[in-house]
């Protein structure tokens, strides 16, 4: 079960990332910034010692599906993958350099469009902008701004 100061800290970084994720930016910086939801997870995730971590996910993934007008559970799928693999380096992240961190964080974004762009590819085929591939590349440049400034939220 999540406690009350996980839960509160969880709506917070939701909120920002819903925030951040609805900015109307010119169109090439939309295609190439990077899955807020994800990067704010990641840090809920690292200091989060909940069993509720997968089913926050996959709320919060249906949740970013009926926000964007996405196929439902796209996001919940992605989200609920990327979060597994940062729990498999969880030790490792929390103690890592912030080099490190930005390689995990690389993964995890690159599992989330791997997984992303498969189910659209299934669903509505291979019509996609090419920029959204430097969406890990971002979301990896970005994490350091996100940790510090999450960690001031977190206190």
């Amino acid at each position: 079960m999540i406690n009350q100061t996980q839960l509160l800290l969880l709506l917070k970084v939701t909120i920002l990332a819903f925030i951040l994720g609805s900015i109307s930016l010119p169109i090439i910086l939309e295609l190439i910034s990077p899955f807020w939801l994800l990067m704010f997870f990641i840090y809920w995730l690292i200091y989060s010692d909940s069993n509720g971590i997968f089913s926050a996910a996959l709320i919060l993934g249906l949740l970013l599906d009926v926000l964007q007008g996405a196929i439902l559970g796209q996001n919940a799928l992605a989200l609920i993958v990327s979060s597994a693999f940062i729990l498999s380096v969880k030790k490792s992240f929390f103690v890592s350099n912030l080099t490190t961190q930005q390689v995990y964080v690389f993964i995890a974004s690159l599992i989330y469009l791997v997984l992303f762009l498969m189910t659209h590819l299934v669903v509505q085929g291979l019509q996609i902008q090419w920029l959204i591939l430097f969406v890990p590349f971002t979301g990896a440049l970005m994490w350091p701004v996100v940790r510090f400034l999450l960690a001031k939220l977190k206190q």
